[in-house]
């Protein structure tokens, strides 16, 4: 028979697994472009939760799970001693449900051509920026990836500013291109 507190903290690691395994699992296949290394890596730090109490971890369950999250999918990138680096590997489909078919083409298509964006990028933007759109604060993304919290802002700045400034990003949300300075310039002068 269970104890009291045995029950209480089965509950509240069912509780966690409902609320984070989704987005720790979105996180770790963007990292790890593997969604069955990804699902391992996610089990590996919810069996890592199971030696944890609620009263140790208080409010900080998310960041403690993000950070063993990125550390094993760390080590697990370090096992692979693949000589192709980051920015070449193709990020493949989010996990969650999917709306209606015609919704579900729509954001496959979407989401292919941000992600080819977001591939572009350096690896620390990707990785804060995908921290960042978990809803982590820079404090917290900070502490996960083990960077200053003014590090944590300029990365996120510097890969938010690049993406709102792509042309594709411009065309999926309907803002005309930027015409540059210099014809902005040419046009004036013929005017």
């Amino acid at each position: 028979m269970a104890s009291p507190g045995l029950d209480g903290r089965r509950r509240w690691v069912l509780s966690v697994l409902e609320e984070y395994e989704v987005p720790l699992t979105r996180f770790a296949t963007r990292m790890l472009h593997d969604e069955h290394a990804a699902r391992d890596v996610v089990q590996h730090a919810f069996l890592r939760l199971c030696g944890r109490s609620a009263e140790e971890l208080h409010d900080r369950v998310a960041p403690w799970l993000f950070t063993v999250c990125r550390n094993k999918a760390v080590d697990v990138l370090r096992g692979r001693r693949r000589t192709a680096s980051l920015e070449q590997m193709e990020t493949p489909d989010c996990v969650g449900p999917e709306p209606d078919p015609a919704e579900a083409v729509e954001m496959r298509e979407l989401h292919r051509r941000l992600s080819g964006l977001i591939d572009g990028l350096p690896s620390s933007q990707r990785e804060t920026l995908g921290l960042w759109s978990e809803g982590f604060s820079h404090r917290e993304i900070a502490q996960i990836t083990e960077r200053s919290e003014g590090s944590v802002r300029v990365l996120v700045h510097r890969a938010l500013k690049q993406l709102r400034g792509h042309p594709v990003v411009r065309e999926l949300f309907g803002r005309p291109a930027q015409p540059s300075r210099l014809a902005d310039r040419e046009t004036s002068e013929f005017v």
